[in-house]
């Protein structure tokens, strides 16, 4: 049997190394490609108040559940369910969560490898402007050419493929490296590099004329944006919001296997949904005033960074810059997200089926790279993928918490999130309040509801 714990076993080497990797997980394409778009589609600002309601009464706690079940076998996420609650059923959540990772992996890469395409094509387009009279063409015509580009790109295989292909290499690589000298030392580099890019970006987008009106749509909230559809807009927030803080499939779980028994984990837990939450507002900051200084409709969709922002970039002074940066980052965030999901499955394979590590690399990375080659050739099976969060995710963590709450209890989990002792948890009761019902409740009241929508929408008849 395996044990966790064991002295051999790689971890983390400091503080800022956990909160980088654990915030480079949750901070990624999620945040500056999903979440400015589905905000544009939900009602603006309501969707940024429901968002930011669910981060502090269901994310934070579902995020530090994780933590305390990895850090208290110090194993993958299916053997520190075996470990903790042995010859019970509890396991399968932990299988669910790696399944679910392959899922998340598979779409989140392909789209993760446009961001390569773009990045090369952000210095093609714009240093052959002069031969197209690019910089004459006006700002619907410009659209009109990024679009077409956009559309013959994601409904092509080959340069799709081979994106995704090179996007899964380095995650690969960078994963085999192992916790402390691959995915720590490239998250405590990695990730203040993308906060300096976005930050430079909002200041450029909130200088522009017309930016106010961005502004106003991102902060000043109009509840009757969501009355037409308030069930979709509501679950849409709940799965971006356990999407953006990669909670629900496993990662955290293994990520806090890899926290040392001194850190404090409610203290990383917030720090990390912090970072999050912050980083996702200012990719509003960076979009919608830009977005409404020229003109464009902020419900744009999955497109929106891909085909409006290019037009942005190029009435833009130094428009080439502003766009390579963007594109880089953007490159950056995917590759922080893509080797926490991929460690998911190479944990599990490493630790339950006894592999070495760059074994496990290697099998995780073709697996995924199949079902992400079928979703590249096949629209129907990304779309799926795609939308697998919104429903995947909180059902993982509801049987996370409801785990936590109910099985581990009060002593295990006051014991663990104080350090055995270290640290003061005079929040103890409110986190099992939130875990034991809050959470629980709201989940499956949500995730029926959700359910429940998209019945109808093949049913309508049912109704």
């Amino acid at each position: 049997m395996l044990q966790g714990g064991s002295g051999d076993r790689d971890s983390f080497g400091s503080k800022f190394g956990v909160i980088a990797a654990a915030a480079g997980s949750a901070i990624g394409l999620g945040n500056i490609w999903r979440f400015p778009y589905v905000l544009g589609q939900n009602g603006g600002g309501a969707f940024l108040v429901i968002y930011l309601l669910f981060i502090a009464a269901i994310g934070i706690p579902v995020m530090m559940s994780e933590f305390v079940i990895g850090r208290r076998a110090q194993l993958n996420a299916v053997g520190a369910f075996k470990k903790i609650a042995p010859g019970k059923k509890w396991h399968l959540i932990g299988l669910l969560g790696v399944v679910t990772a392959f899922i998340i992996l598979a779409f989140y890469t392909v789209v993760a490898g446009w961001t390569l395409e773009y990045l090369i094509q952000s210095v093609k387009w714009m240093a052959t402007s002069s031969k197209i009279g690019f910089s004459e063409m006006n700002n619907e015509a410009v659209r009109g050419f990024f679009s077409n580009h956009y559309e013959t790109f994601v409904s092509g295989i080959w340069r799709p493929m081979l994106w995704f292909v090179v996007m899964m290499f380095f995650t690969g690589y960078i994963v085999m490296s192992g916790v402390k000298k691959g995915i720590e030392r490239y998250a405590k580099i990695l990730m203040p590099i993308l906060l300096v890019l976005l930050l430079v970006l909002v200041i450029r987008s909130i200088t522009l004329e017309g930016a106010r009106d961005g502004l106003v749509f991102l902060f000043k909230p109009d509840f009757s944006t969501i009355r037409e559809a308030p069930v979709r807009i509501i679950l849409e927030a709940l799965g971006q919001a356990f999407f953006s803080l990669s909670i629900g499939m496993g990662t955290l779980i293994t990520y806090g296997s890899y926290i040392q028994k001194k850190e404090n984990l409610a203290s990383t837990a917030v720090n990390v949904a912090f970072a999050d939450t912050f980083i996702a507002v200012v990719a509003g900051l960076a979009i919608f005033p830009a977005v409404f200084a020229f003109g464009i409709n902020p419900g744009e969709g999955p497109e929106l960074v891909y085909i409006t922002l290019p037009v942005i970039f190029q009435s833009m002074s130094g428009g080439l810059i502003w766009a390579f940066m963007f594109f880089l980052l953007l490159c950056f965030a995917a590759i922080t997200s893509t080797i926490s999901v991929l460690e998911v499955i190479v944990a599990y394979f490493s630790e339950q089926l006894n592999m070495t590590r760059k074994r496990a690399t290697l099998l995780a990375t073709f697996s995924v790279g199949v079902l992400g080659i079928i979703c590249t050739v096949s629209p129907d099976v990304f779309g799926i993928f795609n939308a697998s969060p919104d429903l995947l995710l909180p059902f993982g963590g509801f049987f996370i918490v409801i785990f936590v709450g109910y099985f581990l209890g009060g002593r295990t989990t006051k014991e663990e999130l104080s350090s055995e002792g270290k640290y003061k948890v005079g929040y103890h009761q409110l986190f099992l309040f939130l875990v034991r019902f809050v959470a629980p409740i709201a989940i499956a009241f949500l995730f029926a509801l959700g359910v429940y929508s998209r019945i109808l929408s093949i049913f309508p008849s049912i109704g």
